[in-house]
């Protein structure tokens, strides 16, 4: 029996990307750097979405989204300390006016990773003039901007990029330190705050917020109280970083894509716990595709009392096969916690609107609602776009199956159109 499910009136329904994934060009920013240096693979020309994104804006607005979230790429504004480049400026006071032209509300993430080469040359952000240094740029831009975007994003993940560089040193600046990575939690902690008092400054009524990722963690062993304590702990660092800021944001960006499921190691104290090995059915990345995650985060994040965006979501799946399903499955769930658990959900962005650059994985995952040929640059938009389009058309999505049955049972769920 097939069910409607609609969605709030006045829901956003988007597609995000970010600057170095799909502009090109960018060679002055502290990646680009070790890219030179083939320490880390190059976006290069990327998506070539600086000249294009009139473009692939038409196919936003063809495609029935009211919502786009893109990044400014801070090296671009700031390519030398104090001296703003006004060429970059125009461009994207163009990218903003594009999309308002087409009726798409901005969701604008002031930084997205990557940091100017003179500021990574100084320490990046585990020197505390970072702080200073970024929240002046977003000053400056913010006043640019103000009048054309009202959702502003400070950070994208800061704790993926904590992981990322001080943990598991796979990005630049490839340094292993707790220490280090202790030091820059505190400062983005710092620099959110900082921007947040600085834009309500400018303007009362911008909206401002964090782009949070989440990941949902499962015990391996159901009834281990270590293997449960693991997952609490994991959660406990998530959340802590959200109470730092508590007060300051007027939203929570929430990122979400997979489920992980971890247990107490007793053969590498060195490490408190392990990841098992993904099972079930998963992305090309070999991710665990686990939709009811995004339900039990919500409903833990509801007790901020603030409104929820999800500004990314999405799968890398190069044959098209599992993406449908994947964002119909994800919605249902957004919609039960909307409706069941009076969750205060008011958009979703669809991870990505291109198949872009994938940092360490380069150019192959392919996580596009539109599939980019790298090579002339074409654009074709893929089966899984259409409908995702008809569901931001209609505000609503259509099932066949009771949330209960299917989270006890994935096996018995169908590919059905949306």
């Amino acid at each position: 029996k097939q069910r409607i499910l609609k969605f709030p009136k006045g829901f956003y329904w988007g597609s995000a990307t970010s600057s170095y994934q799909v502009e090109g060009g960018i060679t002055n920013n502290d990646w680009a750097q070790a890219a030179r240096e083939k320490k880390v693979p190059s976006a290069g020309a990327a998506c070539d979405h600086y000249n294009r994104f009139r473009e692939d804006f038409d196919l936003v607005k063809k495609l029935n989204q009211n919502a786009h979230r893109f990044s400014i790429e801070w090296a671009r504004i700031e390519p030398e300390e104090g001296k703003w480049n006004f060429k970059a400026v125009e461009h994207y006071r163009e990218v903003l006016e594009a999309l308002r032209k087409r009726n798409i509300e901005p969701f604008v993430s002031l930084w997205h990773f990557m940091l100017p080469l003179w500021v990574s040359e100084k320490g990046g952000w585990e020197n505390k003039r970072t702080i200073k240094h970024f929240t002046r740029y977003v000053e400056f831009i913010v006043n640019q901007y103000q009048d054309l975007a009202k959702f502003w994003l400070t950070l994208n993940e800061p704790l993926v990029y904590v992981g990322e560089q001080y943990l598991k040193a796979a990005w630049p600046p490839g340094k292993k330190s707790l220490r280090s990575a202790r030091r820059v939690r505190e400062n983005f902690v710092k620099a959110h705050r900082e921007s947040f008092m600085l834009i309500k400054q400018i303007s009362k009524t911008l909206r401002v917020g964090v782009a949070k990722h989440f990941v949902y963690y499962l015990p391996v062993r159901e009834r281990s109280f270590l293997d449960k304590r693991v997952v609490r702990t994991m959660e406990s660092f998530d959340f802590d970083y959200l109470d730092k800021i508590k007060g300051h944001q007027d939203f929570i960006g929430l990122n979400y894509y997979r489920s992980v499921k971890v247990k107490f190691s007793i053969t590498k104290p060195q490490k408190f716990f392990i990841e098992e090995k993904p099972s079930g059915d998963l992305t090309d990345m070999g991710w665990e595709i686990y939709p009811e995650g995004i339900y039990e985060i919500l409903k833990k994040l509801k007790k901020y009392r603030v409104p929820i965006y999800i500004v990314e979501n999405g799968i890398a799946d190069k044959k098209d096969q599992k993406r449908e399903k994947y964002i119909v499955d994800h919605l249902k769930y957004i919609h039960k916690a909307i409706t069941r658990e009076r969750v205060n959900v008011k958009g979703y962005l669809h991870w990505s609107l291109l198949d872009n650059f994938e940092w360490a994985q380069g150019f192959g995952p392919k996580f596009g609602l539109v599939e980019v040929n790298f090579k002339t640059q074409k654009r074709t938009i893929r089966p899984s776009a259409y409908a995702y389009s008809k569901i931001c058309k209609e505000n609503a999505i259509i099932v066949n199956q009771a949330l209960k049955s299917e989270a006890r049972n994935p096996k018995s769920e169908t590919n059905s159109k949306s």
